[in-house]
């Protein structure tokens, strides 16, 4: 029996495409696969890949935004150095008097005895009191300033009063009772102040803490 050539030649073919599209079917045309874990991976459909092959550094997390490395803020300064000058307090002043620039003046010094700056501002109160009564000086219309006392500085105020010039025995005061602006303790002094009688006591008027520095 005489095989025909043509016949055989045209199977050999087509077995051999039906082999070639089964061997594609399974991945083994040709084309390899990378092995897990190996090669580039293609980039994440969460956002564009680098132009430059390199990865964009990461925000910090926190939910602030802040960028790392920046600088802490500094730490709150402490009350000594962000606080004024407290108020000069009665328990830490001394307390003299002398004699001022003209007749019927006294100054009375406040000098400040404790560790620490103090300051004063204002009008102090002060008290005459004598063997005829207590009498409460006015306010005068001097300026008031803000007077600030290191250790062991003074500041003054004047008391001014109408003088006794008629010979007789006029009013004797005998004792000050001093209250430091911005203070409700008083300190009490010696201080000799004699009046002309019948003198009213808006004659007698005490000047801003400051008046006489």
């Amino acid at each position: 029996m005489r095989v025909r050539k043509p016949a055989l030649v045209a199977a050999a073919a087509a077995a051999a495409l039906s082999l070639a599209a089964c061997e594609g079917e399974d991945g083994h045309d040709g084309a390899s696969r990378p092995a897990p874990g190996t090669g580039s991976q293609a980039p994440s459909a969460s956002g564009p890949a680098d132009p430059g092959g390199e990865s964009s550094p990461e925000a910090p997390s926190g939910g602030d935004g802040a960028s790392r490395g920046s600088t802490a803020a500094p730490p709150p300064a402490t009350a000594s150095a962000t606080v004024a000058e407290g108020i000069c307090r009665t328990s830490r002043l001394a307390f003299s008097s002398s004699g001022g620039m003209a007749e019927g003046e006294v100054l009375i010094t406040l000098r400040n005895t404790g560790s620490t700056p103090c300051s004063m501002r204002g009008f102090p109160g002060l008290d005459l009191r004598g063997g005829e009564g207590t009498v409460s000086a006015a306010r005068s219309d001097r300026t008031v300033r803000t007077v600030a006392l290191a250790p062991g500085e003074a500041s003054n105020f004047a008391l001014h009063f109408p003088p006794n010039l008629s010979g007789g025995s006029g009013v004797t005061f005998t004792t000050a009772v001093v209250t430091p602006p911005d203070e409700t303790r008083s300190h009490t002094m010696p201080l000799t102040v004699n009046v002309a009688a019948g003198a009213t006591a808006s004659r007698i008027t005490v000047d801003p803490v400051g008046s006489g520095k």
